[in-house]
């Protein structure tokens, strides 16, 4: 029992310490069109040439509200140059209610309206646990996965990464 007590805290540790970059994705462009909480059709296709942050995430999870304010501030810092964060929740909420708590927690990214559909179409990968995070290359491939919170310094070292690796024209 000790060790596990030990040995536990410290996998997990590794398994959240990054975002995971395998080549376990497709090489294809991906994209979706999912309705956002403001009434607008958002596609991924539509922020080709940035870097995109597709967060997926529910309001009864604490990781998922830890990571909100960092997330914002980063969408806020690159939103007119060269990376969004589109935040697309899990549960299936009212309009009215997702809204509110949007505005109450100071999401400035686009909420857009999800479900609790694991095969959603929107749906760009797995999503094992909440929050998960998938970063999409600004050319649409999806080059990265996070399940667990993440900050925007660990989204900015990835694309500074996945720039010198040249997995990106656009840099």
């Amino acid at each position: 029992m000790i060790l596990v007590r030990r040995v536990l805290p410290l996998i997990l540790a590794v398994l959240m310490s990054g975002l995971a970059s395998q080549q376990v994705f497709a090489d294809a462009p991906v994209d979706f069109s999912i309705k956002g909480i403001d009434g607008k059709t958002y596609k991924l296709s539509d922020y080709r040439g940035k870097w995109v942050v597709v967060n997926y995430w529910a309001s009864w999870c604490p990781p998922c509200l830890e990571e909100i304010p960092d997330l914002a501030e980063f969408h806020d810092k690159h939103k007119d140059k060269d990376a969004v964060v589109l935040g697309i929740n899990t549960e299936d909420l009212e309009l009215k209610a997702l809204a509110d708590f949007s505005e109450s927690y100071l999401i400035s990214y686009p909420v857009l309206r999800g479900s609790s559909d694991p095969y959603a179409e929107y749906n760009i990968g797995p999503i094992p646990a909440m929050p998960t995070t998938y970063i999409v290359s600004p050319e649409g491939k999806v080059l990265a996965r996070n399940v667990g919170p993440l900050t925007g310094k660990m989204i900015e070292d990835f694309m500074a990464k996945a720039c010198k690796k040249k997995q990106t024209a656009i840099c």
